[in-house]
């Protein structure tokens, strides 16, 4: 997936991955009772934040986990159509294994 955006600094571009529609006891989701996405697919990092003496310091994720993001974290962009959210990498909670 090529994406046509850089981050900055310590952010990250994060695509949503929306829940399933049909949970286990069959029952159909619609959109607006569907809450906002929890987990998410790292697509894109910055250039890296710099710590006291200028030196990078390297990101703990890396392209193509999965990650559990905080319910309301992050902004929402849109590119290409599709809808991303662009955090800071202290915003991400965890990676999923």
């Amino acid at each position: 997936m090529a994406i046509k955006m850089q981050p900055l600094a310590d952010r990250v571009l994060v695509h949503p991955i929306d829940e399933k529609e049909v949970k286990k006891g069959g029952i159909i989701i619609p959109d607006s009772a569907k809450e906002k996405p929890q987990e998410g697919e790292v697509v894109a990092l910055g250039t890296g934040k710099l710590d006291d003496k200028g030196a990078k310091i390297a990101f703990t994720v890396k392209l193509g986990d999965r990650v559990l993001i905080s319910k309301y974290g992050g902004t929402e962009v849109k590119i290409d159509g599709e809808s991303y959210l662009i955090m800071r990498e202290d915003d991400i909670l965890g990676v999923l294994g």
